[in-house]
């Protein structure tokens, strides 16, 4: 049987926006060498790999595992979503909801009357900090507050100044934050915030679209409004849009996805060392 390849486009409606995944069921776990190399071939952000649980010992339908083509990520936001869109558009679409087992815990994505699609994931609210020298050097734009959690988060006053942010990468690249990156943000003019996310010594620089992100974007905006209700938008070439809500401990993001298309590989790439 052909391994299937799903490229999805997560947090828009727009065949060319948001942030592709690839999402490839497997019917169990290869080599970690081989999924990584997989990621560097799809050649998108990520590749999320969903692996059936047997039921017996977990809550979750699915194993998840999340690929950059540079390393593995302990969360991904728009690859759980573009996950769920595989799941409950072509594998089961009966279903209402798919629960996902992964490095972040169990994480629920349930369908919404309005079409989107709706992810139960972690809050991290992020602490003052020290902006590490390569990262400041590699601005064109000193942010007037610095936070971190996985995820260093940098405060712009407006929309026009996030838009306007480039990065040097001789500069940036000096740092390794592991599996964690720099937001920008600032209120927005249509949106209640805007973002852009960067990943320093990353194939991509800039990611689209990133859900995790707002595990962060959220609680801070709350403790800067009191509001737990957010409109946001990424403002890379891309764009994309997201319904988020701070619910306790947890961030509940919601999206449009759409299936860009679908691929068959053969199976025998699962036994290439």
């Amino acid at each position: 049987m052909n391994l299937t390849c799903f490229r999805v486009h997560a947090f828009t409606q727009d065949p060319f926006g948001g942030n592709p995944a690839c999402v490839m069921p497997l019917t169990a776990w290869p080599s970690d060498d081989l999924l990584l190399r997989l990621a560097q071939e799809n050649m998108v952000a990520e590749t999320a790999y969903i692996v059936p649980t047997d039921g017996t010992n977990s809550k979750a339908d699915y194993h998840l595992r999340w690929f950059t083509p540079d390393i593995e990520m302990d969360l991904c936001g728009h690859a759980t979503l573009a996950s769920a869109h595989a799941v409950l558009r072509h594998l089961t679409p009966d279903a209402t909801e798919v629960r996902f087992s992964s490095a972040s815990g169990l994480l629920t994505v349930r369908k919404c009357r309005d079409g989107r699609l709706e992810m139960d994931l972690p809050s991290r609210p992020p602490v003052p900090a020290d902006l590490p020298a390569p990262i400041a050097h590699a601005l064109n734009h000193t942010p007037t507050e610095v936070l971190k959690s996985r995820d260093f988060v940098l405060v712009y006053p407006d929309q026009k100044t996030i838009d306007a942010i480039r990065i040097d990468r001789s500069a940036f690249d000096r740092i390794n934050l592991g599996t964690g990156g720099v937001i920008v943000t600032a209120p927005g003019d249509a949106a209640d915030f805007v973002s852009r996310f960067f990943t320093p010594q990353a194939t991509i620089l800039e990611d689209p679209v990133t859900g995790s992100a707002h595990c962060s974007l959220v609680p801070y905006w709350h403790s800067r409004t009191g509001t737990t209700t957010f409109t946001a938008e990424q403002r890379s070439a891309r764009r994309g849009q997201l319904h988020c809500t701070l619910a306790g401990d947890r961030v509940h993001v919601r999206g449009h996805a759409l299936t860009f298309s679908q691929a068959l590989l053969p199976a025998s790439l699962t036994k290439t060392a």
